[in-house]
């Protein structure tokens, strides 16, 4: 099973979630969950969401190599910028993978992965929410 979480990266809120079922490549789960982002809204995705720039003019991704044009290095620091900008957000996700649903193999009943994922991100924005 597939999941893409949106996650709001001030206040660390899990705003949306999607499901795919077997090997799905992360930008065509977007087009298929069919994911309202406003057009004044800045997305930063990872490397997973290559041509998401024709759809969503505010993306930023990080830049690819290939064997023969390799980063420059003002784009390798610019991937670096984008990568500590995302760190929230890959705090989130790996508070997720503690509760081994993202991780692995998910070995029940596949109509239930979608609320268990839901409950899971509920839980998470709720102990968010409480005061330290």
């Amino acid at each position: 099973m597939k999941a893409q979480l949106l996650v709001h990266a001030l206040t660390r809120q899990i705003i949306c979630t999607a499901t795919g079922r077997g090997a799905i490549h992360d930008f065509m789960l977007f087009k298929q969950s069919r994911t309202y982002v406003h057009p004044e809204t800045q997305i930063k995705a990872d490397a997973g969401y290559q041509g998401i720039q024709q759809g969503h003019a505010l993306t930023q991704t990080p830049k690819k190599a290939s064997k023969h044009h390799p980063l420059t290095p003002a784009e390798r620091a610019a991937n670096r910028r984008l990568a500590c900008e995302r760190l929230p957000v890959e705090h989130v996700i790996r508070f997720i993978k503690i509760f081994r649903i993202l991780k692995g193999t998910y070995r029940h009943r596949r109509r239930r992965f979608q609320l268990r994922l839901t409950l899971l991100c509920a839980l998470y924005n709720h102990t968010q929410a409480l005061p330290k």
